[in-house]
């Protein structure tokens, strides 16, 4: 582990006690003189010192999502807990820069706990600020209600503790508090945000500190760097204010945001937090649970039923397999189908060639098909439709689909390629329109979601290729592992149709998609249109449930718009992911479907 500070930088500050006689670890050398003053300071102004700027005490800073509780300004440890006590519903207050973790947790062993995240500070007078300046966004301070509820999507979509959208607008002339947003350029859309905390504010802290909270990047931006934008805004925000250090505090398994803030020369610093035994961090302090493993599909699924009391044993984490019990009733479930799907509303959906002969008899829209067969055929249905999608039968997560195939020799190529997945290969009618899914789970439309292909934004520097990488990895950390870019034929007939390749530099802004289909697991990004989606979509939506009588289900729709009548039906999904749509309550809906004695349950 690499050092906080120099040796100058320790022997400047001073200390009557020399650490240098007994060198301890680098880390250790430099993190225990950033702590001197954290020590010593108890809130209480020395003698003869008073005024506006003098420390106070018993300091606590509301942040919207909870209280920072800033410990080193109690002198009475029991002062401190019983603060931390009066923490309110839905909220998550940190006790922060504890001294003496285990006298505090000594007092209250069975509502506290030891936050397990790392403390990081960057010393300001080592940072550098980058020449590179953010291409397609931009970032500022938060200043409308629009922005807040920017922000209120984002947390939500990252599943952190909500903030009241009055609350940022309220405090966002906060001299203690400072909301800053990252703003797609060309949308207006919030795609990022950040909090600084100033210490001097705050409680006249003698160090001259500050500390930053709830970095967020929504997980569909495509733009890249936009976290390091934020935290840099921040550093350069306190730098010019003339504070000496930036702390924030992360999760000790966070890699991709640690690998983040090592690279911008935050070390860490033995500070600890202490937080209560709430709902919210139930995670945090009840230790690794079975089936840790689980995909982000059946662990949505599993950690609602864990917060209702429902038994939950893990089959096969690899497959998402697991058994949900209460009341001595057991379902068992992969990801979201369960055992209360039948066998055969499962093979309707199975059989996309089936799943349309159903929908088609409910009167509801469904493109031309055919079975691909000889290539006399296959050409005749391209020349009658002139652009159409080629797909195996069977399957899922878009392998093998082709989009808007135009000429015969590209429809030959993708009928081989989706016999690769499946015998049976299907030729359908193409149809412009925004991808829509609708989740309906019990004939109840829970919720819809647009989905967008893959596409990335130029610098002016990276090739195709590297910003695809750049930007798989983005989606990957953003999904838990499961979307990503392939870089195989489809996208590179894509790019084809572009006019460009692999090996291109796309002009600084320009935006290229790069895959036809927008299925999350290639890359594919995930709007949600719930609160939305026109009342004819809905009503579709359960017509189709109740034709292939099936209780959990996601329909693919065309759409000319989410808010708009008219439709054409692309497929059903009996195990539709149930990620990913936040912040809709789709794990809530699924539980109470299977368990409806426990809905409410706190």
């Amino acid at each position: 582990m690499r050092g906080a500070a120099s040796d100058e930088q320790a022997d400047h500050q001073g200390d009557p006690m020399s650490y240098a006689r007994v060198k301890p670890h680098r880390l250790e050398r430099a993190a225990s003189a950033t702590l001197r003053h954290t020590r010593r300071y108890t809130g209480r102004p020395p003698a003869g010192e008073t005024g506006a700027d003098a420390p106070r005490a018993d300091v606590v800073v509301d942040c919207g999502w909870g209280r920072l509780i800033f410990a080193h300004t109690f002198d009475d440890l029991d002062r401190m807990i019983e603060t931390l006590r009066q923490e309110a519903p839905g909220t998550r207050d940190i006790v922060f820069y504890l001294q003496d973790p285990h006298v505090a947790l000594s007092r209250a062993p069975q509502e506290l706990f030891l936050d397990p995240s790392h403390t990081f500070r960057l010393w300001l007078t080592d940072y550098r600020p980058s020449r590179r300046r953010p291409k397609g966004y931009s970032v500022r301070r938060l200043r409308t209600r629009e922005d807040a509820e920017g922000v209120q999507r984002i947390y939500a979509r990252r599943r952190m503790v909500p903030v009241s959208a009055s609350f940022l607008v309220a405090s966002r002339n906060s001299r203690v508090l400072t909301h800053f947003v990252a703003c797609d350029d060309a949308t207006g859309e919030i795609i990022g945000s950040v909090t600084a905390v100033d210490h001097a504010h705050a409680y006249g802290d003698p160090e001259n500190g500050s500390s930053l909270w709830c970095l967020a990047v929504d997980p569909q931006a495509s733009f890249p760097g936009i976290g390091e934008t934020l935290v840099r805004t921040v550093a350069e925000h306190v730098q010019a204010r003339g504070r000496a250090f930036l702390d924030l505090s992360v999760l000790h398994d966070n890699e991709n945001a640690i690998a983040l803030y090592e690279k911008l020369n935050f070390r860490r610093i033995p500070a600890f937090a202490l937080k209560t035994r709430n709902p919210i961090n139930e995670r945090l302090f009840t230790g690794p649970q079975p089936g840790e493993q689980l995909n982000p599909y059946a662990t949505i699924i599993v950690n609602e039923a864990r917060r209702r009391g429902i038994g939950v044993d893990v089959l096969d984490a690899e497959a998402g397999y697991f058994a949900l019990t209460w009341g001595g009733r057991s379902v068992v479930c992969r990801e979201s189908l369960s055992e209360l799907t039948s066998a055969v509303a499962m093979s309707r959906c199975d059989d996309k060639a089936v799943t349309r002969r159903v929908l088609e008899r409910a009167s509801l829209k469904v493109p031309a098909q055919m079975i691909a067969g000889e290539a006399e055929e296959n050409a005749a249905f391209l020349a009658t439709h002139g652009r159409i999608v080629v797909k195996p039968a069977r399957g899922e997560q878009g392998r093998g689909i082709t989009v808007d195939v135009r000429d015969a020799g590209t429809m030959e190529r993708a009928v081989a390629s989706a016999r690769q997945h499946c015998d049976t290969v299907l030729l359908e009618q193409f149809y412009e329109g925004q991808d829509l899914r609708i989740i309906v789970i019990d004939k109840k439309v829970v919720a819809a979601a647009v989905r967008r292909p893959a596409e990335v934004t130029g610098d002016g520097s990276h090739s195709v290729r590297e910003l695809i990488e750049a930007q798989s990895r983005r989606r990957a950390a953003a999904t838990g592992g499961e979307s990503h870019i392939p870089l195989d034929a489809e996208t590179d007939r894509c790019l084809a149709a572009a006019g460009k390749s692999l090996d291109d530099v796309l002009a600084a802004g320009e935006v290229l998609p790069v895959r036809k289909t927008a299925n999350l697991h290639t890359g594919g990004t995930i709007h949600d249109v719930t609160d939305s989606l026109h009342p004819e979509l809905v009503e579709v939506a359960t017509v189709a449930a109740r034709a292939l009588d099936i209780p959990v289900v996601g329909f693919d729709l065309l759409v000319e718009s989410p808010d708009r009548p008219g439709h054409v039906f692309i497929e059903a999904n009996e195990r539709p992911g149930l990620a990913n749509h936040e912040p809709q309550p789709t794990a809530e809906r699924f539980v109470d479907l299977l368990f409806p004695q426990t809905r409410g349950v706190l």
